[in-house]
């Protein structure tokens, strides 16, 4: 595939289109991919149609202002992200040691883009074009918009507008914000007067400048020295996350006001309908055939996203702060058009290997009177029970995953996103149940228990296990029944907030009760902006603002881990300290209940009984 089919990276790209200026400049800290998975390439294409001349830097050096001085000044603005994640995850792991791979680079290469990159690339603008608007956005941007908890300085960072020196932040899915700020400002407005629109976040000299109801958390400076403070603006602001009934949010920093716009709709149907449409490559960018691809492509090529937005609420996940708990879908017609494209490509096999989303079985939003109204600021839509005005349907799904089987060519419809097996389960009908056992799993199935433990699942935002449960045995006799062999790929999430170390020895009982040796266990990892975040900062939750156990020291972190490992000989010494320390030693032995045997004694002291630690040591068990 030709360069000029993607969006020019070069002065020679655009020299070659016939371009002599350019409206704006689209900076990214992922490889550059065409694909509608990467939002650098949907807020391209977005403005592309809309009739803008966009170039696309994609890790530019940002050790100096070079690389983003290379294509000249574009006419218009900026737009900067730092990728698909947020940078600081993508380089670091939850124990902050740092990744080698980055499968949004070249080759997998890691180091590609910088620690913090929206700001670093913000700065370089700056240096670059000091009159050039700046505008932010992508998730990184999304989740740090107000005051907050930095896990890997263990600090609370000011509002990242404010260290990107930016004029405009842009949060959630961007595409109608991004759009009305392109046409304000190709219509003559200067970026200072763009203050009244939807999505979008500046910084403003007085309370006066807000242009909505708004609502207003503690300052920046509360929030860093005062925790329950910080716990009681975080809640107003997943409160107030909601495009029906959510004001703009105010946040003092210093001299200066952040001021947060109430959130824009999410797309409707025709509209997400036509994003999904423009006229992407769905290919990685040809500058990397020579260093070995961008493997992040791989899984999505031939995958179709057909919603957006979950109303699982997820405590620890970043989609309610980013896309929102409004479910928004794509047409059949629109989806059954993407295939059709996929038939016609060289390397298409006939497999589709997804239809998803954030969560693959959410077509709608989960009842009527939230589209009216808005979601409920105190209640979840699943958890601890589902909602009594909870809509669980499967039958647009179903029909829409037969009507991709049906197109000549496909051979087969894989679900491989998570699916929510509460709201499955919630489903009287039990079609759609048969029919993912029968016809749409490809020899496994993502599902996220992440815990056993009822008030452990509680702080995570989950349902109680007696759900995954029967779930587990659902799945497990329609297998038998259709005569399969599929398994459940069960995630765990490992100190959670509200996990002691004697929830995580019975999550470890329980896994070997069952036999399940679990290939995924996540070391809980606090993101920015989340709701677990909180909770792994405060020490509250801000949900009730009641005091909760929180599990800090990487000693006790590496214990509840290897409780989950506990037949990895390298997790051995501590899975024997965490029993002792727990007061569990009738789980070491040779039984069927002992997790491990006994520490060996040392060679030539045999009568030498092994230390244990003082058993009276506080464990976080609870009272």
């Amino acid at each position: 595939m030709t360069n000029s089919a993607f969006l020019p990276v070069s002065l020679e790209d655009m020299r070659s289109r016939g371009w002599y200026y350019y409206d704006f400049l689209l900076i990214t800290g992922d490889a550059y991919v065409d694909h509608p998975s990467f939002g650098t390439a949907v807020i391209g294409r977005v403005l592309e149609a809309d009739g803008y001349r966009v170039a696309v830097l994609a890790q530019p050096d940002w050790r100096s202002a070079k690389d983003f001085l290379a294509m000249g000044r574009p006419r218009y603005a900026a737009l900067i992200g730092a990728g698909n994640l947020d940078s600081m995850v993508a380089h670091y792991t939850a124990a902050k040691k740092p990744r080698s791979e980055d499968f949004y680079s070249p080759g997998k290469k890691a180091g590609l883009r910088p620690d913090r990159a929206t700001i670093v690339y913000a700065n370089r603008v700056r240096e670059a074009f000091p009159d050039l608007p700046v505008v932010i956005g992508g998730l990184e941007a999304s989740l740090r918009r107000f005051a907050h908890y930095d896990y890997w300085e263990d600090k609370v960072r000011r509002p990242i507008l404010f260290d990107a020196r930016g004029d405009l932040l842009v949060y959630g899915m961007g595409e109608n914000a991004t759009r009305e700020i392109a046409g304000r400002l190709a219509g003559g407005n200067r970026v200072q007067e763009l203050t009244d629109i939807r999505g979008t976040g500046f910084a403003a000299a007085t309370i006066d400048d807000c242009r909505f109801p708004y609502v207003e958390c503690a300052s920046c400076e509360d929030v860093s020295t005062d925790r329950r403070k910080y716990a009681e603006a975080n809640k107003l602001q997943y409160e107030e996350h909601d495009p029906v009934r959510g004001k703009a949010i105010l946040q003092r920093c210093g001299d200066k006001v952040l001021v947060v716009n109430p959130p824009q709709p999410p797309l409707t149907t025709k509209e997400f309908d036509r994003v999904s449409a423009l006229p992407y490559t769905r290919e990685v960018h040809p500058i990397y055939d020579s260093l070995g691809g961008v493997p992040a492509i791989e899984e999505v090529r031939f995958s179709v996203i057909h919603n957006r937005g979950c109303f699982g609420a997820c405590n620890f996940c970043a989609l309610a702060f980013h896309q929102g708990r409004m479910v928004t879908s794509r047409s059949h017609e629109s989806l059954i058009r993407e295939v059709e494209g996929f038939v016609k490509h060289p390397e298409f096999k006939g497999y589709i290997h997804d239809v998803g989303g954030p969560t693959a079985n959410f077509r709608s939003p989960s009842c009527k009177s939230q589209l009216k109204n808005g979601l409920c600021r105190d209640k979840s839509c699943l958890t601890p029970t589902p909602c009594k005005n909870l809509e669980a349907d499967h039958t647009d799904y179903l029909q829409l995953l037969r009507k991709l089987s049906a197109i000549p060519g496909v051979k087969k419809v894989f679900i491989r996103s998570g699916i929510r097996f509460d709201y499955l389960m919630a489903d009287k009908n039990g079609e759609f149940f048969a029919d993912l056992v029968k016809n749409h799993i490809s020899g496994q199935l993502k599902v996220a228990p992440e815990h056993c433990v009822d008030e452990v699942l509680d702080y995570m935002g989950k349902p109680h296990h007696d759900v995954y449960t029967r779930f587990e045995e659902k799945y497990n006799r329609l297998n038998e029944r259709y005569g399969k062999k599929q398994f459940l790929v069960p995630y765990l999430i490992s100190s959670h907030p509200g996990s002691t170390l004697s929830d995580a020895v019975q999550l470890a009982e329980y896994l070997n009760r069952r036999g399940v040796q679990p290939e995924q266990v996540q070391d809980f990892y606090p993101t920015p902006g989340t709701l677990s975040t909180c909770m792994y900062h405060t020490g509250y939750d801000p949900r009730t603002m009641q005091p909760i156990y929180v599990p800090k020291s990487p000693r006790e972190k590496a214990m509840q881990r290897a409780l989950l490992q506990w037949k990895r000989p390298d997790k051995r010494q501590l899975v024997l300290e965490a029993l002792r320390e727990a007061g569990r030693e009738d789980l070491i032995g040779y039984g069927k209940r002992c997790l491990v045997p006994p520490q060996r004694r040392p060679s030539g002291n045999s009568s030498k009984p092994v230390p244990q630690k003082d058993r009276n040591k506080k464990t976080g068990r609870r009272k």
